[in-house]
């Protein structure tokens, strides 16, 4: 979908600079450990070892690599959530409450089902920005539909 449909997209940078940095600092410390190793200490790796390594490696990279496109995009139908190991996309029709309290780590989403999804792109760490994203965020929300259903028989 083009980026003119985006109506509000909003990414922290706290977080996106420390993964980049923490990822950055992983490869230059392993690097260094590994070519300052002897030839003959190196070579008392087996494949597995080597392998197992570098899976270990790769995960903790993907991890920092997802944490550092931490996003959240409200589109003119939908809501675009991107978390650290799962995205969410809702309809606006299926948010019933947006929540981000003095004290919370991060914004709350209340869905139709009344399942709660943290919305890890809208951190406390960012200060007044976030807050700001916030309100920016639940302005387009209920402008486009969402919010609190009627209990029936109430």
């Amino acid at each position: 979908m083009a980026s003119r449909d985006r109506l509000l997209t909003f990414h922290p940078r706290i977080v996106c600079a420390m993964s980049a940095g923490m990822g950055l600092s992983l490869i230059a410390v392993f690097g260094v450990i590994w070519f300052r190793l002897s030839p003959a200490d190196r070579a008392t790796f087996d494949w597995f070892q080597r392998i197992t390594l570098l899976a270990f490696f790769g995960a903790v990279l993907w991890i920092l690599y997802r944490m550092s496109t931490l996003r959240v995009t409200a589109y003119p139908d939908r809501l675009r959530v991107r978390n650290v190991f799962k995205s969410y996309t809702l309809k606006w029709s299926e948010v019933t409450a947006l929540r981000f309290r003095p004290g919370d780590a991060w914004l709350q989403l209340f869905d139709a089902a009344d399942n709660r999804i943290g919305i890890l792109a809208v951190q406390a760490s960012e200060g007044a920005r976030a807050t700001r994203a916030a309100k920016q965020l639940a302005a387009v929300a209920r402008e486009h539909g969402a919010g609190a259903r009627p209990i029936p028989g109430t």
